[in-house]
């Protein structure tokens, strides 16, 4: 039995966007991309098979599953809005971004309304693995949508978790993140204590690497903190605050005291106010802000 192959829209190929869209179109899916500031993904993208759209409408109109890997809640919606006209009824949605779930639980209802469903799927790992394939994803969805679109997901994600309706992809990615940045935090401050007691960066990490307080986390932090990799986990200071923001309204709507999430949110807003806001300042670079904050 041949199997089918539905199309796929792809828009975002930026750090994460450009390995999952190579491993969707790699794998046997029609895909269908869209240029934004950069041509370097397009073109990369159209030599393995891939397709370029015009338009976010055009791609749209050509697509029975659109994919989103944006930055957050505000380019989710500006991109639903420029696709709607051109998308039709039974097609699907499924945003990759780490965003509000307010806005996610919104935008569905939106869409419904001219017979699209929403799928919320973001995502944990770096680039290196969204070009392997081999990501992590979260996914908020009725189980029909979820059966649908799990081959596409897939394609570039080897850890998958369905963890319930609309929405519940964003809330557990914001949990998700919060664990993360918040040993982003703690590593940051401890290895300020650490120098400034006289014990080096390198003989910290002799003590940590291998023993119970070490993980995935830490060694990508590490790759930058103690080997100087700038590039070790590209995910920029700018979108781990924009994520603890969101983590800090969730819980404000919950009616929950997360002063732990506050005093996270607050250590990524110090380096964004003291030079940190760009494109390539990199959440292993925190430790440096809050080194300088000690005098180091």
């Amino acid at each position: 039995m041949t199997k089918t192959y539905e199309k796929v829209g792809f828009v975002g190929l930026g750090l994460m966007g450009q390995g999952m869209a190579k491993n969707i179109v790699e794998k046997g899916y029609p895909l269908t991309v869209v240029a934004h500031r950069k041509r370097a993904a397009v073109d990369d993208l159209v030599t393995r098979g891939a397709v370029e759209a015009a338009s976010l409408e055009d791609l749209a109109r050509g697509c029975d599953v659109v994919v989103l890997c944006l930055t957050g809640s505000p380019e989710v919606a500006a991109a639903v809005a420029a696709m709607k006209p051109g998308l039709t009824k039974g097609a699907v949605v499924v945003d990759c971004s780490t965003s509000d779930p307010t806005v996610s639980l919104r935008m569905a209802a939106e869409l419904a309304e001219i017979g699209v469903d929403f799928t919320d799927a973001p995502l944990s790992r770096t680039p290196k693995e969204a070009w392997a394939g081999t990501l992590d994803c979260m996914v908020g969805a009725s189980d029909a949508t979820f059966a649908r679109v799990q081959p596409i997901i897939a394609t570039w994600a080897t850890k998958i978790v369905h963890i319930g309706a609309v929405g519940d992809g964003h809330k557990m990615k914001l949990l998700n993140n919060f664990l993360s940045l918040g040993y982003a935090a703690l590593y940051s401050e401890a290895l300020a204590l650490s120098r400034k007691v006289g014990i080096p960066v390198a003989e910290f990490d002799k003590v940590i690497r291998g023993g119970r307080m070490d993980c995935g986390f830490y060694q990508t932090f590490m790759g930058y903190a103690l080997e100087g990799n700038r590039e070790a986990h590209k995910f920029t200071l700018g979108n781990a605050y924009k994520d603890m923001r969101y983590v800090e309204s969730m819980a404000n709507a919950a009616t929950v005291a997360t002063p732990m999430a506050s005093a996270v949110k607050n250590a990524f807003a110090l380096a964004m106010a003291t030079g940190g806001d760009g494109p390539e300042d990199y959440v292993p670079h925190l430790s440096d802000f809050i080194a300088k904050t000690s005098g180091l």
